[in-house]
């Protein structure tokens, strides 16, 4: 069932929501993967047609995908998927690379509902993939191998970046990047609050604000410095900046999001042991 030369990657989804559609949509841009290669499940049509806009074929059945696919993404909610894995296990092979995308479902309780030997990894993505500029981290069960692993990472940087970490660095992930995004999106509505404070029209200030972010995310990126070097490229003595950071101080700024992210993280914790 493993893809050869002359034998395109076929890539499954069990679950066809939001984030599925996002990979899907990532994958087939980018040239990973070709539509008509890509089968995807759900219950119902809702979703599938979504996929099936795509050009991807669909079915009703989960073990269907498996017995069409060597590498399956399991996109569903993280309540259902124990009970969808012990559902497919019976047609789960040795050949078969078996991706999870669902929060709180860790490698361990995805190994010992599948066959032994199973290569298993789960992934952690954020929303920005479905613009294809996730930040998302992979981390591998025990028989997965070097190979495995570049080839997920590898299909998975069509929605932005993946990077490999321990298991143990994913539930910092869903507190930093998960629910960071939401964190972000309240800094950029403060910000453009206080132009608006100031005079300027919601549009607008909400269009520079966002534009603002964008522009440092991409220095900081592509620059590749600290962000401390690039706020003080920004601080001139007795300018703009530094009395807007100092009242930022005064607000406790820094320590609300550090307190965010660790509170976020707790939270993931928490329902990863549940």
């Amino acid at each position: 069932m493993a893809a050869t030369k002359s034998e395109p990657l076929r890539v499954g989804f069990v679950g066809a929501g939001r984030m599925a559609e996002a990979i899907a949509q990532g994958l087939i841009r980018a040239g990973k993967v070709e539509a008509k290669q890509v089968l995807a499940s759900a219950p119902t049509d809702r979703n599938l047609c979504h996929l099936r806009a795509l050009g991807c074929q669909t079915t009703h059945s989960n073990q269907e995908v498996l017995q069409n696919c060597p590498l399956v993404i399991f996109a569903t909610k993280p309540q259902v998927l124990p009970a969808v894995l012990e559902e497919v296990a019976p047609v789960v092979t040795t050949e078969h690379i078996i991706v999870s995308v669902a929060a709180g479902i860790s490698l361990s309780s995805m190994e010992e509902l599948l066959p032994p030997n199973t290569r298993v990894f789960r992934v952690s993505p954020n929303l920005p993939c479905v613009v294809q500029e996730g930040a998302m981290v992979m981390t591998r069960g025990h028989h997965a191998g070097d190979g495995d692993a570049e080839l997920v990472q590898n299909l998975l940087e069509a929605c932005g970046q993946c990077i490999e970490v321990p298991e143990s660095y994913v539930d910092i992930h869903t507190g930093l990047s998960g629910s960071g995004v939401a964190f972000v999106c309240t800094f950029s509505e403060a910000l453009a609050e206080g132009a608006i404070k100031m005079g300027m029209p919601s549009d607008l200030a909400h269009r520079i604000a966002a534009q603002t972010l964008l522009g440092t995310a991409k220095m900081l990126q592509q620059k590749g410095k600290h962000p401390a070097q690039l706020r003080t490229d920004v601080l001139t003595p007795a300018g703009t900046t530094i009395h807007g950071l100092h009242a930022l101080e005064q607000g406790g700024f820094r320590a609300a999001a550090m307190s965010a992210v660790e509170a976020a993280t707790l939270r993931a914790k928490e329902l990863s042991k549940k």
